[in-house]
């Protein structure tokens, strides 16, 4: 499918989004309260309202601005680089583990005495970086979950939106969510895998960059007008 028309999810996508929603509670059951040791961990449930109302507004704007993202979102495609597949082995573990360790830290035995303020910091950079992800799923229809060329859709550049100021918003705004939760959790010892995986979304942005320099028409002349990759006026 080549042209710029929007595509609407069918049936089949639908299912799959529906079902991920219902995947929710069982992901914070096993990966916050369950480590936690208790449901009485009003930490941990204030995180999850905040969670779960900013991603259904932002699921919301997205099906009326870019339903496509969700066609895009909906699964793993074929020709996703052998690079990347082995880099989500590590990348995916590494966020995942922010809620284990932040539950068993804060709830369970109290490492760390993280200030209110602290808190409120790690929640500023977890909306931060969910809106920055939902800004650039807005403008960009081929946010896909792995680094392809994705010539069955029309692969092209997205240069609007975030993508005016930095090449790969999504990753950073992957730094926001996860040190953002760390902190919002109430833990220090979370950040040591939120750090993790903010490395190796440095590495990931490297090496995709090198990739659509290489592989897609226009991005070397875009590299040209949006000259960082992650961070403005940084790198």
């Amino acid at each position: 499918m080549l042209d710029d028309e929007p595509r609407r999810p069918d049936r089949a996508v639908l299912r799959r989004v529906a079902l991920l929603w219902l995947y929710v509670p069982l992901f914070f059951a096993l990966f916050l309260f369950l480590p936690a040791g208790t449901i009485r961990w009003v930490r941990g449930w204030l995180f999850v309202l905040v969670v779960v109302v900013s991603l259904a507004l932002a699921a919301v704007y997205l099906w009326r601005v870019n339903p496509e993202i969700y066609v895009a979102r909906s699964r793993f495609r074929p020709g996703a680089k052998g690079w990347d597949k082995v880099l989500l082995c590590f990348l995916f573990p590494a966020m995942v583990a922010v809620y284990p360790v932040a539950a068993i830290d804060d709830a369970r035995f109290g490492w760390s005495d993280v200030p209110w303020w602290g808190v409120a910091i790690g929640y500023a950079l977890l909306l931060a970086g969910q809106w920055l992800t939902s800004w650039a799923e807005a403008v960009n229809k081929f946010f896909e979950p792995v680094v392809r060329i994705q010539t069955d859709r029309g692969h092209k550049v997205i240069d609007t939106g975030p993508y005016a100021y930095v090449r790969h918003p999504g990753y950073l705004a992957g730094f926001g969510v996860s040190a953002g939760s760390a902190l919002a959790l109430g833990s220090l010892w979370a950040l040591v895998p939120a750090a993790v995986a903010c490395a190796l979304l440095v590495l990931r942005t490297h090496w995709e960059d090198q990739t659509l320099r290489e592989e897609l028409a226009g991005y070397e002349e875009y590299t040209q007008r949006t000259r960082y990759r992650l961070v403005p006026g940084v790198w």
